[in-house]
């Protein structure tokens, strides 16, 4: 079951990273910007690649078993 959850998670880092380094127009992205953008403005893609890789190592973490 940990290796599951942590695949989702580091699935949905790896989404917000990439993402946030193409600056991409897909649609779910798309909606994750808007809401970002509100607290974050211009930053936005900064703060999405910093999330993203927050997320991978969490992920893995839990892949590996240390949470």
């Amino acid at each position: 079951m940990n290796i599951i959850l942590g695949g989702l998670i580091v699935l949905a880092g790896l989404l917000l990273f990439i993402g946030g380094s193409m600056k991409s127009n897909f649609s779910i992205y798309r909606y994750l910007v808007a809401r970002s953008k509100i607290l974050w403005g211009g930053r936005v893609y900064l703060f999405h690649q910093i999330c993203g890789l927050a997320l991978m190592v969490f992920g893995l973490l839990i892949v590996l078993g240390y949470i």
